[in-house]
């Protein structure tokens, strides 16, 4: 059993959720997750009820600043990613960011771990792409020496948005939409292995520098719906159509969802033409690599935690 305090804000989401299955798995027992969403830290304590949970706005000081005090780790999870409220993203991802370096440096604490994004080397331009830009330029101004991850987009268990409301929204439906050819380059990261890779940072503390964290396949948009449609035994026909279209019914969607699931600037970031570096992640962290395929067999057909979705 490790009895190390290690602190996550905002792990109450697919990483952190993610990352406190494995790190319980380890044998690490004192681990303390802040968030502000009910819903999802009901679900954490559900699935794990040995560890320490609570609410907390980290865009505004309070009563959570308390745990820094004795942590030995804190993993910086929190994240606005989705949604059409600019201020959102903001407080999200810069104001709690400047209040938790705070908090690290008050009270010295030995390891951070921030985790960034591959979109701040993205042709992206939109809430989430600049905000992730801003906290990531904090993290390095602060002069705090630790490794600096940029994932590229995750799914895995618990998956709330992305391919895990994909494949629910590929059962409700007999018809699945395309946005245009569908052909539009994706570097998906099991976030089982992004979990790994961040269990890695926190047993190896020499390990520092910024790190860009990409699936080590290329995998099209409409080959990621053929096999979560394969993975999941869906019925639902998959068609093409024009990307205007799509454009228009997301949009519309928007007026009557203020947080829906896909947006229009996420569409725009989808047909981006990003393609980001691919670095030996599997040699440098001692994490081997899950082949695409069978990440998504684990994530829809895993017995313990396939079937448990998070709140949006």
């Amino acid at each position: 059993m490790n009895s190390s305090k290690i602190l996550l804000p905002g792990g109450a989401g697919l990483v952190g959720q993610n990352l406190v299955a494995r790190l319980k798995a380890k044998g690490y027992s004192n681990i303390v997750v802040l968030d502000k969403h009910r819903e999802n830290l009901a679900i954490l304590k559900q699935t794990q009820p040995d560890i320490t949970v609570e609410y907390a706005d980290l865009a505004e000081p309070g009563e959570w600043q308390r745990h820094f005090v004795g942590a030995d780790v804190v993993v910086m999870l929190q994240a606005q990613i989705g949604g059409n409220d600019y201020q959102e993203f903001v407080r999200n991802n810069v104001d709690a960011t400047a209040l938790i370096l705070e908090q690290v440096k008050r009270h010295n604490i030995p390891r951070l771990i921030p985790i960034s994004s591959s979109v701040v080397v993205s042709v992206a331009d939109d809430f989430y792409t600049n905000t992730k830009k801003d906290q990531e330029r904090m993290v390095i101004d602060s002069g705090i020496p630790c490794p600096i991850l940029r994932p590229t987009l995750m799914f895995g268990w618990f998956d709330r948005k992305h391919l895990g409301w994909l494949s629910r929204f590929m059962k409700k439906v007999p018809v699945f939409p395309i946005p245009g050819h569908g052909r539009y380059l994706r570097q998906p990261l099991y976030v089982g292995d992004f979990s790994n890779i961040i269990i890695s940072c926190i047993e190896n503390p020499q390990i520092n520098g910024i790190y860009n964290i990409s699936g080590h396949e290329n995998v099209d948009y409409i080959d990621i719906i053929r096999e979560i449609k394969r993975a999941t035994r869906a019925s639902t026909f998959i068609v093409k159509i024009p990307y205007r279209l799509f454009y228009a019914l997301i949009w519309t969607w928007s007026l009557f969802d203020k947080n829906p699931p896909f947006t229009t600037q996420q569409l725009a970031s989808l047909s981006a033409k990003d393609e980001f570096e691919v670095i030996d992640w599997p040699g440098i962290f001692g994490v081997p690599y899950t082949p695409f395929a069978a990440a998504i067999n684990e994530t829809f057909n895993d017995p313990e935690y396939s079937k448990i979705v998070l709140e949006f």
